[in-house]
C-alpha cells in the first residue's frame, strides 16, 4: 500500500514538473480556461499550451468538458491550489533565508 502512493506521488510530481504547467495550474486555480484563454494569457502557441495541458489530462491532474467546438479545463482537485499556495510560501522561506545569509556576508 506504501508502495502505491509512493509511486503515485512520484507521477503525480512529474506532472507539475515543468513551468508552463505550472503556470497553467496556476490560471486554472482562478477558475475555468479553455485553451485559446491559457494561450492568450501565457503568450505561447496553441500546440505547447495543448501538449501540456494534455500531460495534465493523462496524469488526472486537470478535467476537461466539451462545450460545442470548445474544451473547458479546470482542476481536478481543488487542493491542487492549496498546494501551489504552500509550494509559493517554501519559496518565499527560501528566499528569506537566502536574503539573511547574505546581510550576515554583507556585513562581516
Amino acid at each position: 500500500m506504501n508502495s502505491d502512493i509512493q509511486q503515485f506521488k512520484t507521477e503525480f510530481f512529474k506532472a507539475l514538473a515543468h513551468p508552463m504547467r505550472i503556470r497553467i495550474l496556476e490560471l486554472l486555480s482562478d477558475g475555468e480556461k479553455n485553451v485559446n484563454e491559457l494561450q492568450a494569457i501565457l503568450g505561447s502557441e496553441g500546440s505547447a499550451v495543448s501538449q501540456q495541458l494534455a500531460v495534465l489530462r493523462a496524469k488526472n491532474v486537470v478535467a476537461s468538458v466539451k462545450e460545442g467546438t470548445t474544451v473547458i479545463y479546470s482542476l481536478r482537485d481543488p487542493l491542487i491550489k492549496d498546494l501551489l499556495a504552500v509550494a509559493r510560501q517554501i519559496f518565499d522561506n527560501h528566499l528569506v533565508n537566502a536574503i539573511s545569509i547574505l546581510e550576515g556576508i554583507r556585513s562581516e
